[in-house]
């Protein structure tokens, strides 16, 4: 197994901070420029996967690494509702809102299996 030797060299915190930087480019056009709560609240949400998942590995503790990726797996879920609303109100085209989605269906499945590589390594530290 490769040892991670910082937050930078997971591949689920350099998805998200491609996500980030996707949500940031689509909401500083026209409408969903001027929508504020919606605009703040997606941005919160795309950061939150990134710093989550950073905060998670700065803990040095499996168990609490896994809490802080259920904490961006959230996230993920509240960036995927927050683009059907952006959707909903033509903010976003549906070629848009497609290739976001998919980029958070995958840092989401990434998310998750890593929590469940933690999860067994908690499992199997408890049997020892």
């Amino acid at each position: 197994m490769v040892l991670i030797k910082k937050f930078e060299e997971i591949e689920a915190w350099q998805k998200a901070r491609e996500l980030t930087n996707k949500i940031y480019e689509i909401s500083c056009t026209d409408n969903f420029a001027n929508d504020f709560t919606l605009k703040g609240q997606t941005r919160k949400a795309s950061i939150s996967i990134m710093l989550n998942i950073a905060e998670g590995y700065a803990r040095r503790s499996n168990r609490e690494f896994r809490q802080f990726l259920d904490y961006a797996h959230g996230s993920c879920a509240e960036v995927q509702s927050a683009l059907y609303i952006a959707f909903d109100q033509k903010y976003i085209s549906l070629q848009q809102f497609n290739n976001i989605y998919k980029r958070t269906e995958v840092i989401s499945r990434m998310i998750t299996s890593f929590s469940i590589y933690l999860r067994n390594r908690i499992a199997k530290q408890n049997s020892k």
